[in-house]
């Protein structure tokens, strides 16, 4: 029988790219999405067939935060990762041979605001605000199924930076364009994962199956947003780049319609449990990831 993987929310930058890998390694990928030819989310009966005798479900389903926060997008940004989650989960609880694993999204950004200590998953303190209520929401109805079949692992997950989508075209065109100094105060901490690690991680997850819970999915050595430019401009031969103050971002965040929190948080996170459990970074800096993206 041909091993079998399922990407929920699979369109977009992360699941396409772990598509192809696990194509490559052999695997039949069937994607669940609104878009066609993909398995609909209305489509429950095609879901469950889906995820019969499948290796793991992988779900990266929800509208991107790179909105503004209206009370509209608010909505969606909740709905699209709660309401997906419930419904893969009545979708295993429906299966004879259900996946082994299920690896539901989270993101990094649940933890608070840190300039003074790096989080992990035994210590880090969860923060306040829309975005970590939709994370405590969305991992809360992600560990509200009981899966006897199933191990269950939130990944949350820090920035994901690869060559063909993401946060690197944007932080590219900033400094192409000499407007690639700091941004705000400059201090505040970038955790970031190359996205073939996030791909790896996964696999390694699958491996042991000894391994449950939540998972920091974040490079273990963060930088602030001050060295995160520099290496930019110094890989992309860029001598100099303006700062952008808080006030000129937040002018800019209203221009193009997202928020000044997806650069302006301190995100200081490490991968404890992954590097207690013997995961090995292809990728542990930050100046070899942004080398082998910009080539």
């Amino acid at each position: 029988m041909e091993k079998k993987v399922v990407i929920a929310g699979g369109t977009g930058f992360i699941g396409q790219y772990l598509k192809e890998k696990f194509t490559e390694d052999g695997y039949e990928v069937c994607i669940i999405s609104r878009r066609s030819p993909n398995i609909q989310w209305e489509d429950e009966s095609g879901i469950v067939s889906a995820l019969e005798n499948a290796e793991v479900l992988i779900n990266l389903a929800g509208k991107s935060v790179d909105c503004r926060y209206n009370e509209k997008n608010k909505r969606e940004i909740f709905r699209s990762r709660t309401e997906t989650t419930e419904l893969l989960g009545n979708a295993l609880l429906k299966c004879g041979n259900p996946p082994a694993l299920w690896l539901n999204s989270s993101t990094a950004t649940i933890y608070r605001h840190a300039e003074d200590r790096p989080m992990t998953e035994e210590d880090g303190e969860i923060g306040s605000g829309f975005s970590v209520e939709v994370a405590k929401e969305w991992e809360k109805s992600f560990f509200g199924f009981d899966l006897p079949k199933t191990r269950q692992a939130a990944l949350r997950i820090a920035i994901v930076l690869g060559p063909d989508g993401g946060v690197m075209g944007p932080f590219k065109n900033l400094v192409k364009f000499r407007l690639g100094g700091h941004q705000g105060p400059g201090n505040q901490k970038f955790s970031w994962i190359h996205i073939e690690d996030l791909h790896q991680i996964m696999r390694f997850l699958m491996e042991r199956e000894d391994l449950s819970g939540v998972f920091n999915c974040s490079a273990p050595n963060p930088v602030d947003n001050r060295k995160l430019m520099e290496l930019l401009r110094k890989t992309m031969n860029v001598k100099w780049g303006l700062p952008s103050p808080v006030w000129m971002l937040e002018m800019g965040a209203v221009f193009i319609k997202t928020e000044t929190e997806l650069i302006l948080k301190s995100r200081w996170v490490i991968p404890e449990r992954l590097l207690n459990e013997g995961y090995t970074f292809k990728f542990p800096s930050l100046d070899g990831a942004i080398e082998e993206i910009i080539q």
